[in-house]
């Protein structure tokens, strides 16, 4: 609820409240006295129906209460906290997300359960019945806005401890069958980027970019001619262009610094291209209509999911791409702390998340280590 600081009632102050029906709008008023000056004071808004206007009224209490219920269903308590539980989350994207997974999954599950009765066990079998109908990556955009809900419970000592929190790095199913997946190789990539281009140039460009820079698709997206350094061989990332809430957004980089990326081989040919006797600030990459290309429009236009599973890769993700890269810098000896500056991570624990093994790397492991024990039989 959007209100001027000077209208919302003190914490604690009781409230006079009536909905008066005037000419077919209803209005909603809150009297009160100020516990400093004694003064009367009242907020009153129109609403269209007696519905939105008990439910103002509703609200507007809710700023009031110096405790919660402690028997509160999570339904009621949600609607208590208003927006509470997103402070400091990105409004262009995040938010609506988090938004979205409460109301379409966590409320109709554990809505009607009271806030103290959900427990680790709860969570678990939640997570169950969540899995078999959400990806990986929309499982765990719930599970962390059921977190931030649950995290406000705690400072109102509704409950002792988050128990969603201790569940959420619990292996999956899904998280299971994503470490049996291998990162595709360059070869494979390649052979992707061909597939797409076959649709239109820029959806197979925009595959070679996304893996040989190990960027993101939105910040793939929000590449300009400027932005590639000949002279030093560095593409800087420093935005992102994605569709957010309300619409297109373009904004830094999700760590808020831009970051340098060297120009890798296979790359050349394609940046000098797409390149080539064209202004600098022009974007690097848009779509056939001119449009700025995101990862649902790619799904979309190249049937993603099955040219995929077609290629031998079934289940591989645009953001895969970004992995594959991190691991090709990896596996070619790069050392860690340039991988991280790379993927643009605060924390090399995150970038060790992105590190996975590929066919190529296994097969020379076993030949290394093959070679050590035939070296090892000679000396003994």
């Amino acid at each position: 609820m959007n209100t001027n600081h000077r209208h919302v009632p003190p914490i604690g102050v009781h409230l006079t409240q009536d909905v008066v029906n005037r000419h077919g709008r209803f209005r909603a008023r809150a009297r009160w006295s100020d516990p400093v000056s004694r003064e009367r004071r009242s907020y009153s808004a129109t609403f269209e129906t007696e519905d939105k206007a008990r439910a103002f009224l509703e609200q507007l209490q809710s700023l009031t209460h110096i405790a919660s219920d402690p028997l509160i269903s999570l339904a009621d308590y949600v609607a208590e906290l208003g927006d509470r539980y997103l402070r400091g989350l990105d409004p262009s994207s995040t938010t609506s997300g988090y938004r979205g997974s409460i109301r379409v999954r966590v409320l109709p599950t554990l809505g009607h359960l009271a806030v103290r009765s959900i427990s680790t066990a709860v969570i678990d079998r939640t997570i169950d019945r969540w899995e078999s109908d959400c990806s990986p990556s929309t499982l765990k955009n719930t599970l962390s806005a059921l977190i931030r809900v649950l995290d406000e419970a705690v400072r109102d000592e509704i409950i002792a401890a988050n128990p969603a929190r201790t569940r959420a790095r619990r292996r999956t199913r899904s998280s299971t069958a994503d470490l049996a997946r291998t990162i595709p190789t360059l070869g494979d990539v390649q052979s992707l980027a061909d597939a797409c281009r076959r649709v239109h140039a820029a959806y197979g460009d925009f595959v070679l970019l996304s893996a040989l820079l190990a960027a993101r698709v939105s910040e793939v997206a929000g590449l300009v001619v400027s932005d590639i350094d000949w002279d030093n061989r560095l593409v800087t990332i420093a935005r992102q262009h994605f569709p957010g809430s309300g619409g297109l957004c373009l904004k830094p980089t999700k760590s808020r610094h831009a970051r340098r990326v060297p120009i890798l081989k296979p790359l050349e040919p394609v940046l000098r291209r797409i390149t080539e006797d064209r202004e600098l600030d022009q974007p690097l990459l848009r779509g056939p209509r001119a449009g700025v290309l995101t990862t649902g429009t790619l799904s979309r236009a190249t049937d993603w999911t099955n040219l995929v599973q077609r290629l031998g890769h079934p289940g591989l993700r645009r953001h895969d791409l970004r992995h594959a890269g991190a691991t090709w810098f990896a596996n070619a000896g790069v050392p860690l702390h340039i991988v991280r500056d790379i993927l643009g991570h605060a924390s090399i624990e995150t970038t060790k998340g992105y590190l996975h093994a590929d066919t190529t790397e296994l097969t020379r492991a076993a030949e290394r280590t093959s070679q050590h024990l035939r070296w090892s039989s000679y000396t003994t």
